[in-house]
């Protein structure tokens, strides 16, 4: 009996300690939306917790938004826990007239670590 329950708790606590990718970490994933180089303004950027590929184009599928800024098209998710994840854009070019989207995924693998990465996008 003693050994079980020392057992399960040891199990208990390795679940705990264990973090999928989310929110509530130290990590961030910041960057740009590009199309060929130039910045996309106002793109609206979506992240999906524990993807490595895409999710489809379902953005209830997502597990957060935001938007690119109006200056740079720069994006920012902080307080992430290391994991892996999606990032997907949508936006317009103006110089183009045309909507555009894409994404990329990305892996945190250190608990504080802030990935600095561009999502390209295409008509």
């Amino acid at each position: 009996m003693n050994q079980q329950l020392v057992l399960f708790c040891i199990v208990a606590l390795l679940g705990l300690s264990c973090n999928k990718a989310g929110v509530g970490g130290k990590a961030s994933i910041s960057g740009a939306v590009m199309h060929h180089e130039v910045p996309i303004p106002n793109a609206a950027v979506y992240i999906k917790y524990g993807a490595n590929a895409f999710p489809g184009f379902d953005l209830e599928q997502y597990d957060d938004q935001t938007t690119a800024s109006a200056t740079d098209a720069s994006y920012s998710f902080t307080n992430l826990y290391k994991g892996e994840y999606f990032i997907y854009c949508t936006g317009y070019d103006a110089s183009i007239m045309e909507e555009v989207l894409g994404g990329v995924p990305v892996e945190i693998m250190k608990k504080k670590e802030n990935i600095e990465i561009d999502v390209p996008v295409k008509e």
